[in-house]
């Protein structure tokens, strides 16, 4: 046993390592040719793009107690530059004021439109009776707390002319609450690793996702895949994979930015990260067997890189046990990893996340109001592969068997953890 053990560990060691430095290799370049091939030049600028004539807009918005956010965004999709928009906000039977203040928008915002569900029924189901109502071929759907950037609607938008087989463009959110370390580390998160992620997916033809608070979907591709899925705790991953299986195409718009508020405590950002690692295996279980024939290809690589990434944070895990044993001497000598590997690895990834941030930040340096603003996320990232590594390995090992053990059919409700300090 020990001899297999001795013989099994370095393959481990190896895959924990290697792993994350491979990716970070992958989505930095694939971030960088992105960026030559469709946002450098002209489009660096952020100037509006033009705006396609005779695409009818539908702005939605789930809100399920949001009395402190419903005024402000609302308000803010109200001052979209797109010309042919209405807004409809669902109330999700709110506990709050939040149907209070909805209606109270009404008399001032002459393009909204007020849903009110008499009971909470999650946010797939307040999408679609939103959807149910809408007037418009494009439905923009957005988080009850999202400010969008005047814009935002236009690029979203634009992207659907000429092309019938598009499904879905997903833009891209930013934080706006930036007052604590986890605030500052979300910043480049969403930069270094979201961002680049969705570049780089969308250089190979498939996204793993889109984002939920900030996504254009056609009206037509929602209708063809039977809408959202109730029972799926990230209605916007399984979505995404129902499109995709449907051959509808999804894209990416960096310019299409959306200000959102992120959890900036330990306990609100762990309740977040264990819902999408549990909903992404939900839609991993549900729709990877619908993939595996030749005509779904393109989707192998991101079943491959989300297989490969879910062994890799059982595998650190295992690997941050391991060293646990050893170091109060319960495992037997050469089995644990030395300290001088945990430190030498330590430091390359370290490195590479810090060249990683580096580009990402260079890239989305202009959606900022100043170079020192884009970069100051840089001056913490030393701590975000401990913070947030381990944080995606616990919450990727105890979400999936949970998505595994779920009842299939129960419809999924769930609570926004906290907004942080603003």
């Amino acid at each position: 046993m020990t001899e297999a053990l001795a013989l099994a560990l370095p393959a481990l060691y190896a895959f924990v390592g290697y792993w994350p430095l491979l990716m970070m290799l992958v989505w930095t370049i694939g971030g960088l040719v992105f960026y030559r091939l469709h946002e450098a030049g002209a489009r660096q600028s952020g100037a509006p793009p033009d705006m396609p004539a005779g695409l009818r807009v539908s702005i939605l918005i789930p809100c399920y107690n949001e009395e402190d956010n419903a005024a402000e965004t609302i308000r803010a999709c109200a001052a979209q530059s797109w010309p042919d928009f209405e807004i409809i906000a669902v109330n999700d039977g709110s506990r709050d004021r939040t149907a209070e203040v909805l209606d109270n928008l009404l008399a001032e915002i002459p393009r909204l439109r007020v849903v009110q569900l008499a009971q909470n029924q999650g946010k797939a189901m307040a999408l679609r009776a939103g959807a149910m109502v809408a007037s418009g071929e494009i439905l923009v759907c957005i988080d009850g707390d999202a400010i969008l950037h005047p814009d935002c609607v236009a690029w979203l938008v634009r992207r659907f002319a000429n092309r019938p087989r598009l499904g879905a463009v997903t833009g891209n959110p930013r934080i706006r609450n930036r007052s604590s370390l986890l605030g500052l580390l979300q910043v480049g998160e969403f930069s270094a690793t979201i961002g680049l992620i969705k570049r780089t997916q969308r250089l190979t033809g498939r996204v793993f996702t889109v984002s939920g608070v900030v996504v254009a979907f056609r009206l037509a591709a929602l209708r063809d895949v039977g809408w959202w899925t109730d029972d799926n705790l990230t209605e916007d991953v399984d979505v995404t994979w129902k499109l995709q299986r449907r051959r509808w195409v999804v894209h990416f718009e960096p310019n299409a930015l959306s200000y959102i508020l992120m959890p900036e405590t330990l306990r609100g950002l762990w309740k977040q990260r264990l819902r999408w690692s549990e909903g992404g295996a939900q839609t991993f279980l549900r729709y990877a067997p619908d993939f595996l024939n030749w005509h779904a290809r393109r989707m192998w690589g991101v079943m491959a890189e989300y297989a490969l990434s879910t062994l890799w944070c059982y595998a650190l895990v295992l690997t941050l046990a391991l060293t646990a044993l050893g170091a109060f001497g319960l495992l037997a000598p050469g089995l644990a990893p030395s300290a001088s590997l945990l430190s030498g690895w330590g430091m390359v990834l370290s490195v590479a996340c810090l060249v990683q941030f580096c580009v990402a930040l260079w890239i989305d340096r202009r959606h900022e109001v100043s170079n020192a603003q884009a970069f100051r996320p840089l001056l913490w990232v030393i701590w975000y592969p401990v913070a947030f590594w381990m944080l995606t390995a616990a919450s990727a090992a105890v979400g999936f068997p949970r998505a595994v053990f779920r009842r299939s059919g129960r419809r999924a409700r769930w609570t926004s953890p906290d907004r942080g300090f603003r």
